[in-house]
């Protein structure tokens, strides 16, 4: 076996138990309308290659529903183990085609490309807070909490793209964008058909409001998967990015895709 797969292996658990300990805070405890359960999967993925992300997907959802003792345990998740995997093989690819290198010298047209992606955001951010939180009467921690969480993630946004300027950011928001989306379409039927939309996150709110309109089961949970997956994987993949960059270039390129993430030295 070699060192760079050793290294895999030793981070394949350590990321597992990432995704456990923010999924179960983010989805079980404050009930946001997002998950924050995959990011361990991302970075495993963009450094070690699909295989190793699919594997960290799928055993992150089978181990948080069917080993974990409760309180700890999330019973829904096991059958999105499908969804887990498909998240990392899609973040290990888009770490072999060189997505989350950094690119820091943004010229006019890409900037305004980061500020479509950073209004496109702020729109997301909007709609799915609306659509999460119906009662304007009272402000409850989950809804205080989400706020808090869209502040720092536009904060993340602006420092990437027009602080850092680096244009890397763009693409990983938008890697993000469509790994949310394939990540809804794959998700999607199985909230429906495996759980009847009520799955015990802070999701089922939004399913709630669009079945209320009229929806069918499978549209609302597919409406809901549309808004919460792309606005999570962005988040989440930009989150990514910013521990990559971050990173000891001599720790990075141990890794199999090593060499795809880090920035050429000028």
């Amino acid at each position: 076996m070699s060192l760079p797969a050793t290294r895999t292996l030793v981070l394949i658990p350590c990321a597992i138990a990432l995704n456990i300990v923010l999924g179960s805070t983010v989805q079980q405890v404050l009930k946001l309308p997002i998950y924050l359960d995959s990011l361990g999967t991302i970075v495993t993925g963009v450094l070690g290659g699909p295989i190793a992300g699919l594997v960290t997907g799928a055993l992150t959802d089978l181990i948080w529903a069917y080993v974990l003792p409760s309180p700890l345990a999330a019973p829904t998740a096991g059958p999105f183990a499908i969804t887990g995997a498909v998240i990392g093989v899609l973040a290990g690819l888009w770490g072999w085609l060189g997505v989350f290198r950094s690119r820091r010298s943004l010229d006019p047209p890409v900037l305004a490309a980061a500020a479509g992606a950073a209004l496109a955001v702020v729109l997301v951010v909007l709609y799915t807070f609306t659509h999460a939180y119906t009662n304007p009467a009272s402000v409850t921690l989950s809804e205080g909490v989400f706020l808090v969480v869209a502040l720092v993630y536009a904060g993340l946004v602006a420092w990437a793209l027009f602080i850092r300027r680096d244009a890397g950011a763009v693409l990983a928001l938008a890697a993000g964008l469509v790994t949310g989306i394939v990540a809804a379409l794959v998700s999607s039927p199985i909230a429906a058909y495996v759980f009847g939309g009520v799955t015990g996150f802070g999701g089922d709110a939004i399913i709630a409001a669009f079945r209320f309109t009229g929806d069918t089961l499978y549209q609302a949970t597919l409406k809901q998967g549309l808004l919460s997956d792309p606005l999570d994987k962005m988040i989440e993949f930009l989150l990514a990015f910013t521990i990559l960059a971050a990173l000891p270039r001599r720790m990075v390129a141990r890794f199999p895709n090593g060499d795809r993430v880090l920035e050429p030295i000028a």
